[in-house]
């Protein structure tokens, strides 16, 4: 199993009550999500929501090198011979695109870049340590930033998600930047961000059910028709803007290694 849930208390936090860390656990693969992770986590947002135990969730990675490093690259991704049928198996990981309505808690330690901002864009707020960096790769390799892009335009300002988007691989956000500018909303020394954001959690589980539910509903709510009109024009963006599969490849082996962090 490449993703782990477990009640918050067996994560070694004192007096939770109604809290789960779903962890995403390939460690050895920076945490890169496969076709198989891609189902575990629709089984385990759709099984969260039917276990009224659990009131509240944190999301982290494994290790402590990544939170998530978007699609693995070595996934076999079959896609339809049609610009007008792409299929990007990524639109399924996150909660909220499988209606669990119940607040999830991003706890960010190491990378995160790429597709993770699947993940974190349908999170509904960030904890992160000091070790954390974000960044999106995918113009460096002859990609079109879309779904990515859109998810982080929603969650920091219009020039910090664009730089994010067009600098690739050639910076990378640190976490004091990102909680400078609110993506992140507390930040924590190096392997605290896990017990910061299940503290958050805890307090929300403690509340009543429904107003709870209901927040998060209203939330996300307030941005979901600028994310309908972003999502319908990224398949036809990334068919037009996307370079062949094998100058991809091409490009991501010839990747450069230096980065700055800002």
């Amino acid at each position: 199993m490449s993703v782990r849930v477990a009640p918050a208390k067996d994560t070694g936090a004192d007096s939770v009550d109604g809290v789960a860390v779903v962890t995403l656990d390939r460690p050895e693969r920076l945490n890169a999500i496969d076709l198989g992770m891609v189902e575990e986590l629709r089984e385990v947002w759709r099984e969260l929501r039917f276990d009224d135990s659990v009131r509240a969730v944190v999301l982290t990675g494994a290790g402590e090198r990544a939170f998530c490093t978007g699609i693995d690259r070595e996934a076999v991704l079959p896609q339809p011979d049609s610009p007008y049928m792409a299929d990007d198996p990524l639109l399924r990981v996150g909660p909220k695109a499988n209606d669990l309505w119940k607040p999830v808690i991003a706890a960010v330690r190491g990378a995160a870049c790429g597709g993770a901002f699947y993940l974190l864009g349908e999170c509904d707020f960030l904890v992160a340590d000091t070790t954390a960096t974000f960044f999106d790769p995918h113009t460096t390799y002859g990609m079109v930033s879309a779904y990515e892009a859109v998810l982080m335009a929603q969650m920091m300002p219009h020039g910090e998600a664009a730089r994010t988007a067009l600098m690739g691989t050639a910076e990378r956000m640190s976490a004091r930047r990102a909680h400078d500018i609110g993506l992140v909303t507390e930040l924590t020394e190096p392997g605290e961000a896990l017990a910061a954001a299940t503290a958050a959690a805890a307090v929300i589980a403690g509340y009543p059910t429904e107003a709870v539910q209901g927040t998060v509903r209203a939330l996300w709510a307030a941005k979901e028709a600028s994310l309908a009109q972003g999502f319908a024009q990224a398949p036809h963006l990334v068919a037009l803007g996307n370079l062949p599969g094998e100058r991809q490849a091409e490009l991501f082996h010839a990747r450069r290694r230096e980065f700055r962090v800002r």
